[in-house]
């Protein structure tokens, strides 16, 4: 058994946990570069906690810009065991409506201008990102948002577009009609492939704003109702973010999707061949395993 620290990673409108004992915002330096902000850290209910405001507090981060390895390599580095992302998405589905949270299994990864991966030359790995979130966590999270009254639903493929513009309607229509996206964000991909190289549980949360541009009676996005939709679900997020500890338990078992044991079998470069710069740099997201 090990002892339980989930981090969230807060997207748009969620740049604080309420109620953590012993709050203190920490700096953790990377090899990977400067993560997006300090790490806020403390305990709830017992349960260690961090928080990390995915584009830095004040918003100066675009979905493209996100230090997104440097972030997971800090997270890793705190003790980190399992990370819920909370982000706001459009949706692509009538029933996904604004307001409502979708726990996410699936992506389609359509961003293209991000360093997607922690190995490459020098030490090249792959890991399977077939089921890139974690069944456990996912429930967990499925079970908090029900505990406090949000409609919640509990499967949904998110198109992780590269942004930072809206989708076209011809986009939109796309991603919904011929390949079967549920909702669309800008910040789970790469986020999701790199805390499954660094054998961290994962779980996304999408909180719907808006319905994109498909929706023939509601038009193209409309900032100004998305920023009013997402400060009423950045409340229910924090909320549903208290109820976790209780759920997830201060001790923790392996996880039975093998989400923490993801490197096993994924290192392909031999021993002797590998470049002790590039090893350097991983000794926090691949320690275990070289």
């Amino acid at each position: 058994m090990t002892q339980t620290k989930i981090a969230v990673i807060g997207g748009s409108g969620i740049y604080d946990i309420d109620g953590l004992e012993g709050a203190e915002w920490v700096s953790v330096d990377s090899p990977w570069g400067t993560p997006s902000d300090q790490i806020l850290t403390g305990s709830l209910n017992g349960v260690d906690m961090a928080f990390l405001p995915r584009h830095g507090r004040g918003h100066v981060h675009s979905p493209t810009t996100v230090p997104y390895r440097a972030n997971i390599d800090a997270l890793k580095r705190l003790g980190v065991t399992d990370v819920i992302s909370v982000s706001a998405c459009g949706s692509f589905r009538e029933e996904m409506a604004p307001g409502d949270f979708v726990v996410v299994d699936q992506f389609i990864d359509r961003t293209f201008a991000r360093e997607k991966s922690f190995f490459g030359t020098g030490c090249v790995a792959h890991v399977s990102v077939a089921h890139p979130t974690c069944p456990r966590l996912s429930e967990a999270c499925i079970t908090a948002a029900r505990g406090v009254g949000i409609n919640v639903h509990t499967s949904g493929t998110y198109l992780a577009m590269e942004g930072p513009q809206f989708s076209t309607l011809a986009e939109s229509k796309m991603y919904r009609d011929s390949w079967g996206a549920d909702v669309i964000g800008m910040t789970n991909m790469p986020e999701a492939k790199l805390a499954r190289e660094a054998e961290l549980c994962y779980a996304s949360v999408a909180m719907i704003t808006d319905y994109d541009s498909w929706h023939p009676d509601h038009g193209e996005v409309d900032v100004t109702k998305i920023i009013e939709t997402l400060m009423g679900n950045a409340g229910k997020a924090r909320a549903m973010v208290a109820e976790l500890p209780a759920l997830l338990g201060v001790e923790r078992a392996p996880c039975p999707h093998g989400c923490d044991r993801a490197l096993e079998f994924a290192i392909m470069t031999a021993p002797e061949k590998r470049d002790p710069a590039v090893l350097a740099k991983l000794d926090a997201v691949a320690g275990r395993m070289l």
